[in-house]
């Protein structure tokens, strides 16, 4: 079976015991079924495409606040620090919880729109060039995934995964250096930023290939409807790294 380099997806249903992760399994008396629930039906795609616009709209109007308000920078590292907690929250108790959920969609969505204020101070317009970006290559991959143009194989799954945590460890590195230099660290500056910004703004796409596949495997496995909120949330992850890559390139790209 393939898994994903996104971690909320690597609980997604698909085992041969026909269980979800922990989630679904409800304790009866024996020789008694377990009392039908509106939650028990099998997710279908508009479940999936509900939740996901319901997460992504959370975001985008406590982003809006953010940036009507001019929340203070000091607000984009609090709300990063919760959304982290809640993420590690979501993935490790495997709980399908639309509230946890939502709470990490509107911590994300201050933390952006916090980040956003900022970067558009330095390059006016910048933020509404990220978005439409990060619009456009979601869409691309979508469609490059639905006409079957790129097949999600296991050897492609080992490439981006294996690229994923290379990046995540690259960035882990220029944080611990800009630490101790300031700024935005070495590789995250000059033509060697735009560039490794142009190698995380792919692999981020080629994300959501897997992303895609691990969803449509759980819905052809009858996964129940409430895990549509799993999903939403694992996108959100997607959504959130592309989108600072973008913001990052683009401003780049129009200061230098």
């Amino acid at each position: 079976m393939r898994t994903t380099s996104n971690p909320a997806f690597r609980n997604l249903p698909g085992g041969g015991q026909g269980g979800y992760a922990g989630f679904g399994q409800q304790q009866t008396a024996p020789g008694y079924p377990a009392p039908p629930t509106a939650a028990d039906r099998p997710m279908t795609i508009d479940d999936v495409v509900t939740k996901t616009a319901v997460t992504l709209i959370t975001a985008v109007v406590t982003g809006g606040l953010a940036v009507v308000l001019n929340f203070p920078m000091w607000t984009a590292f609090a709300a990063m620090l919760v959304g982290f907690v809640l993420s590690l929250v979501i993935i490790f108790k495997q709980v399908v919880n639309p509230a946890l959920v939502l709470a990490y969609s509107a911590a994300e969505g201050v933390f952006l729109g916090a980040i956003t204020q900022l970067f558009n101070r330095w390059v006016p317009g910048v933020a509404l060039q990220a978005i439409i970006g990060t619009a456009i290559v979601f869409a691309t991959m979508l469609v490059v995934y639905r006409v079957g143009a790129v097949k999600v194989t296991p050897r492609l799954t080992k490439w981006i995964i294996g690229a994923t945590a290379g990046a995540a460890g690259l960035m882990l590195l220029n944080l611990i250096v800009s630490m101790f230099t300031g700024g935005a660290g070495p590789l995250r500056t000059g033509a060697l930023g735009i560039v490794i910004s142009l190698v995380f703004i792919g692999i981020a796409a080629f994300n959501f290939l897997l992303d895609f596949d691990q969803a449509d495997r759980a819905l052809r496995s009858g996964a129940p409807a409430r895990f549509a909120w799993y999903i939403a949330f694992g996108l959100m992850t997607t959504l959130v790294w592309l989108y600072l890559e973008m913001l990052r390139l683009l401003a780049s790209l129009q200061r230098n």
